[in-house]
């Protein structure tokens, strides 16, 4: 008993930096939800024009006309290297080169009173899906701390009900439900944490949970010129949920006891300005400014409690911490050289760090300060275009089901970490320097407008 316990002691260490699988400064939040706002830095809560307002700005649906679907992925690669004490060292990765399966989003919205439902007033709905904890990360069985991790994987998604609703043309107001639980169809359908314990031998801890929170947001248009936003705001706040997850603990293969702890997301407000220098009918430019306001105080301490009656207290002792995002996009529209589309670049920075006190440092994510460098590219087929060539983007006789337009959004981003040296840690063998070299991110996003 005195060695299960020992080796759940650290298990359960790791079971809320199982959060962290993909994760950058602050704790365990995956930012990329859409690749528009991807090729910006994330720096889209203010402009939020395309249905992965959803994600940044619910309020922002207001201006997503008609019905929408926009689907994509991230392709994700990097690593990190840990050099101990004595000179030992370890590789982590994401389960492989890249990322599999490659965390997505599906977002679908409809501007009701575009489809003639007046009833309700300017109304827009949308359902979105979202996989925000969905990688795996892996270190040597035999490493250095495999008594902390040797590998981990969160299946999570979000669902995402929501409605938006344009109360005057400055003020558009957005209320959304969070859905968080496991998919089914990844993996085991459940989180999974394992290590291996000297004089144990293998364990595992897994587990599933569904949870409900909620945002509210808006967005503030002061400026207009030619019936154009020429500067928004826009404020959101996401309220934080706790995952109570039930399970079981394994060691070897035998199933020792059922598991019981609570997993915490933490409540995120965002405040964003955009301003467009340049806004008419063939060119716009776009300058946003944005900042997360993330609250990981209130996490101070990780209850885990075995069906045997063993009960396990883990300290974290987070703190709060912020990211900052500037992005800029310039778009030409209908150019002469390609008159039926949309074109527009991207660049954008953003900047975050780390959440977790070297205390309670875990190499389930080597999180450290980071700064993320990107680009993106924009393409949106109109009516009479074709879409690669080959696919016509629609006319005004088309059938309802055939979209009006087909859009394309590419983002590549850089992040480039900071080392980070742990000492003094309350698990000995974790105490070293981590290195996370350059992730290396690519999204793209399908978009249909019927």
């Amino acid at each position: 008993m005195r060695s299960t316990r020992a080796a759940l002691t650290c298990l359960v260490g790791l079971l809320l930096l199982l959060w962290c699988e993909h994760a950058y400064a602050d704790g365990y939040r995956i930012p990329y939800q859409g690749a528009a706002a991807a090729g910006q830095g994330e720096a889209f809560s203010a402009q939020a024009d395309d249905p992965s307002a959803l994600h940044y700005n619910p309020a922002g649906l207001t201006q997503v006309r008609r019905v929408q679907v926009y689907a994509g992925t991230n392709l994700v690669t990097g690593y990190t290297t840990y050099t101990g004490p004595a000179g030992e060292t370890a590789r982590g990765d994401l389960g492989g080169t890249v990322a599999f399966p490659p965390p997505g989003n599906l977002y679908v919205t409809a501007n009701l009173e575009d489809l003639g439902i007046r009833a309700l007033g300017p109304m827009t709905v949308g359902l979105g899906l979202a996989s925000p904890f969905g990688l795996t990360i892996r270190w040597p069985n035999d490493g250095p701390f495999s008594s902390a991790v040797t590998s981990a994987t969160l299946p999570l998604m979000d669902i995402k009900p929501t409605v938006a609703y344009k109360i005057a043309e400055w003020l558009s107001i957005g209320l959304g439900a969070d859905i968080y639980t496991f998919a089914p169809f990844l993996g085991e359908g459940g989180y999974e944490a394992k290590n291996v314990f000297p004089g144990v031998g293998a364990a595992e801890v897994n587990g599933k949970d569904t949870a409900l929170g909620f945002n509210v947001s808006a967005l503030f248009t002061p400026l207009r010129i030619d019936g154009k936003p020429r500067v928004n705001l826009g404020v959101v706040y996401r309220k934080g949920v706790n995952l109570d997850v039930d399970g079981r603990f394994l060691v070897n293969g035998a199933h020792v006891a059922d598991a019981t702890t609570r997993l915490v997301l933490p409540d995120v407000v965002t405040g964003a300005l955009a301003v467009w220098p340049i806004r008419d009918d063939h060119r716009e430019w776009k300058l946003e400014f944005d900042m997360d306001f993330v609250g990981w105080s209130g996490f101070r301490s990780l209850d885990t409690r075995l069906s045997n009656g063993t009960f396990v207290q883990i300290p974290q002792n987070w703190k709060d911490t912020y990211t900052l995002s500037a992005g800029t996009e310039y778009k030409w529209l209908a150019p002469a050289s390609l008159p039926h589309w949309d074109v527009a670049v991207r660049l954008g920075y953003q900047r975050s760090n780390h959440a977790v006190p070297a205390g309670t440092f875990n190499p389930t994510v080597a999180d450290a300060n980071w700064n993320i460098f990107a680009a993106g590219l924009g393409l949106l087929c109109k009516q009479q275009g074709k879409f690669l060539g080959l696919l016509s983007c629609g006319s005004d006789d088309s059938p309802a089901w055939v979209p009006k337009a087909i859009g394309l959004d590419l983002a590549f981003q850089a992040a480039v970490w900071e080392s980070r040296a742990i000492a003094g840690n309350i698990n000995p063998t974790v105490n070293g320097t981590y290195d996370t070299k350059s992730w290396y991110i690519g999204s793209f996003n399908i978009r249909l407008m019927f």
